[in-house]
């Protein structure tokens, strides 16, 4: 999945340097380690969003597409950061394609909530959207950026259920960050530490 990544904010200061990950369809693989050592970065280069220096990330034996459908979906930190405060929840599930109303039943999304707005949401119910429009769509794999390291445990704990057993149902893979412990003894096949 990960073949010899590179990158860094700044071309002589690697912050990733020729690092390789190889997770397999199905599998759930957690990035823990201490902050600002490069997780995040790697998560958004692994799900398109930014340009490696070197180095690629290849999905069922191809690069991942510079455009169009894409095969791995990230799910941030921050769901509020993620959404577009000018559209209802409804319009922000629409990005993704057309709205299947068992998947938002599964995640927890009430029908009211879809006529509203991002600000009239709690973290969790925004998160709950992100997951969705993130699942909504055919892919290979999920990245999964500390998702409920802002949410009650109760939350934390429905989205995860329902994340595994969907990534279960589905064959996903999952690349995971997170610094909770507990949550990674839970949810991990393989952990990797301070890559």
């Amino acid at each position: 999945m990960i073949d010899k990544l590179t990158f860094g904010y700044r071309a002589d200061q690697p912050l990733i340097k020729d690092f390789s990950l190889r997770v397999e369809p199905g599998e759930r693989v957690v990035l823990f380690g201490a902050s600002g050592t490069g997780k995040t970065t790697l998560c958004k280069i692994v799900a398109g969003f930014l340009r490696p220096q070197s180095g690629r990330v290849i999905v069922a034996g191809q690069p991942l597409p510079k455009r169009g459908a894409r095969p791995v979906q990230m799910i941030w930190q921050h769901p509020d950061q993620s959404v577009d405060p000018r559209l209802t929840m409804r319009q922000t599930l629409e990005e993704a394609g057309p709205i299947n109303q068992e998947l938002l039943k599964a995640v927890g999304i009430e029908d009211s909530w879809l006529l509203r707005y991002p600000r009239e949401l709690s973290g969790g119910e925004i998160q709950r959207f992100c997951i969705a429009r993130a699942l909504a769509v055919d892919i290979n794999y999920l990245v999964a950026d500390e998702i409920t390291t802002m949410l009650d445990p109760i939350s934390q704990a429905q989205i995860w259920e329902f994340l595994l057993v969907e990534a279960k149902r589905r064959n996903i893979g999952m690349l995971v960050v997170s610094h909770d412990s507990q949550l990674v003894s839970r949810i991990a096949h393989r952990v990797v530490v301070d890559y």
